[in-house]
C-alpha cells in the first residue's frame, strides 16, 4: 500500500526521503499511466487498495467510453485488471456491447431490477415484511395517479449463475429442486452464466425493457451501482424509500464511496462537488407523505413544485462540477431554490403561497448573476469547518452560506410570516 509507504516516510531525513520521492516519481514516468483517485494529489489506485474498488470504478469507465481520470485530469482510454473472480467476463461483455452500439440513453433504456440471495434476516437489503406474495392469479401494476402503469409485474428473472463455479453449482442445484414445488405457471425464469445473462439483459435494456437480476451477494452489490450509473451518472443520486413498521418512512439517498474525497476537496479548495440531487430528490417522497397522512395541502403543492424544480435543474444542467472555481454544490442549491420558488410563485392551487414566493422569486432571478458570483469567489483555497467528523456549526455555515445576497433573501422568509 503505497500510502503507508509515503506516510513512513515521515520519519527519514529529508535528504533521503526526497530521494525515494523522486525514485519514485521517475517510475510514474518510464512505466504505463495509473487511474487517478485524486489526480490534484497525485494519489493513484495503488496508494489505498480500496479507493478503486470494482462495484463503483466499471460503471464509470462504461459510462466514460473505457476512460478513467489521469495524473493531468483528463479522461484517458484505460485498461482494467478485474479478476476472474470479481465476475470480469460480464464487465467485458457490456464495454464490448457499448463499444457495438454506443452509449446508453437513460431516457429510453430498460430499467434491472435486483434480487439479491442472502440470509433471510438481512433487513437493510429488503429481506424483511416489505416482501409479500400476491395472493391470486394475476398482474401486479404500479401506476400513477392519472392511472398510467409505471412498471408491471412480469419482467423475465435470471439467475445469474455459473455452473463451473463451486458455490454456484451448488445453488444452481437448489435453484432446479425447489422451483418445481411453486407455481411458476406464466413465468419466465432463467439460469445463465454472468456473461451471458449480462448479454441477454442488454439486449433487453436497449429494448428499454425491464429485467430481474437474481444474484448472490457480491453481484447484487455489483448490479446495484451498475445500472444506476449508468442511469444517473452516480450511485449517489439513487433514492431508497423505506416505509416504517411503525408508521413514516426512510428516505434514503446513496452516499457513494466519493463522499470523503468531496469533503477533502472542500478543505482544501473551497470547492464542494457533492451533488445533492439524491436529496432533492428524498425531499419529494417526504413531503408527499406528510400530505397524504394530514391531509396537508400546501405540503402537496410544495411537493408537486420541488419536482418541476428538479426537472428545471437537471434540463439546464446545474449540477457541481468536478473543478475549482466553476459551479459547486452551493451553486447548485441556489439555482434549486431559484426554480422552486418560481415553480411556487406560478402554480394555480393556493393564492397564499404564490404570493408568498412572488417576490422570493423575482428578487433571485435579478440577482442571479450577482449570487453567482458570491458563491463562486468563495472558492478560495483551503476552508475551515472546524473539524472533519464534527463540524463546528457556526463554521460551517459560514462556509456553505457565502452569499449576503442569497441570504438575506432566504432568511427573509423568517420574518414575513
Amino acid at each position: 500500500m503505497l500510502a503507508d509507504v509515503i506516510e513512513k516516510l515521515d520519519r527519514l531525513p529529508a535528504d533521503k526521503k526526497a530521494e525515494i520521492e523522486a525514485d519514485i516519481a521517475a517510475v510514474y514516468e518510464t512505466r504505463p499511466d495509473l487511474a487517478m483517485v485524486d489526480s490534484r494529489k497525485g494519489i493513484t489506485n495503488l496508494h489505498v487498495p480500496n479507493n478503486v474498488i470494482v462495484d463503483a470504478s466499471m460503471p464509470n469507465i462504461v459510462r466514460d467510453g473505457g476512460r478513467m481520470w489521469n495524473k493531468d485530469d483528463q479522461l484517458q482510454d484505460c485498461i482494467a485488471m478485474v479478476p476472474d473472480r470479481s465476475y470480469a467476463t460480464m464487465y467485458a461483455e457490456i464495454l464490448e456491447d457499448a463499444k457495438r452500439n454506443g452509449q446508453f440513453d437513460p431516457a429510453t433504456m430498460g430499467n434491472v431490477a435486483n434480487v439479491g440471495l442472502m440470509a433471510q434476516k438481512a433487513e437493510e437489503y429488503g429481506s424483511h415484511d416489505k416482501t409479500f406474495e400476491a395472493p391470486a392469479d394475476g398482474t401486479v401494476r404500479v401506476v400513477d395517479t392519472s392511472g398510467a402503469t409505471v412498471l408491471e409485474h412480469g419482467s423475465p428473472a435470471i439467475f445469474w449463475l455459473d455452473e463451473g463455479r463451486g458455490h454456484d453449482a451448488e445453488i444452481i442445484e437448489k435453484v432446479k429442486k425447489y422451483l418445481p414445488d411453486h407455481d411458476t405457471g406464466g413465468l419466465d425464469i432463467h439460469i445463465m452464466k454472468p456473461v451471458d445473462a449480462m448479454k441477454y439483459t442488454l439486449e433487453r435494456v436497449r429494448r428499454g425493457e425491464d429485467t430481474i437480476a437474481a444474484t448472490g451477494n457480491v453481484l447484487r452489490d455489483y448490479l446495484t451501482d451498475l445500472f444506476p450509473i449508468l442511469e444517473l451518472g452516480t450511485s449517489a443520486r439513487m433514492l431508497s424509500i423505506v416505509p416504517l413498521m411503525n408508521g413514516g418512512g426512510l428516505f434514503e439517498t446513496g452516499a457513494g464511496g466519493s463522499a470523503p474525497k468531496h469533503v477533502q476537496q472542500f478543505l482544501a479548495e473551497g470547492h464542494l462537488r457533492w451533488d445533492s440531487l439524491g436529496e432533492y430528490c428524498a425531499l419529494v417522497p417526504s413531503l408527499e407523505m406528510v400530505a397524504e397522512n394530514t391531509g396537508n395541502q400546501k405540503a402537496a403543492i410544495l411537493a408537486e413544485t420541488l419536482d418541476k424544480a428538479i426537472a428545471m435543474y437537471l434540463e439546464n444542467g446545474r449540477l457541481p462540477s468536478r473543478k475549482v472555481h466553476e459551479i459547486d454544490n452551493r451553486g447548485s442549491a441556489f439555482y434549486l431554490t431559484l426554480y422552486w420558488a418560481q415553480a411556487l410563485a406560478t402554480q394555480p392551487k393556493d393564492t397564499e403561497i404564490q404570493a408568498r414566493f412572488a417576490d422570493v422569486a423575482a428578487e433571485l432571478q435579478v440577482n442571479e448573476k450577482k449570487i453567482s458570483e458570491e458563491l463562486l469567489s468563495a472558492q478560495r483555497g483551503p476552508t475551515d469547518v472546524g473539524g472533519y467528523y464534527f463540524p463546528d456549526d457556526v463554521m460551517a455555515e459560514k462556509a456553505m452560506r457565502p452569499s449576503p445576497i442569497f441570504n438575506a433573501i432566504i432568511d427573509a422568509l423568517d420574518t414575513d410570516g
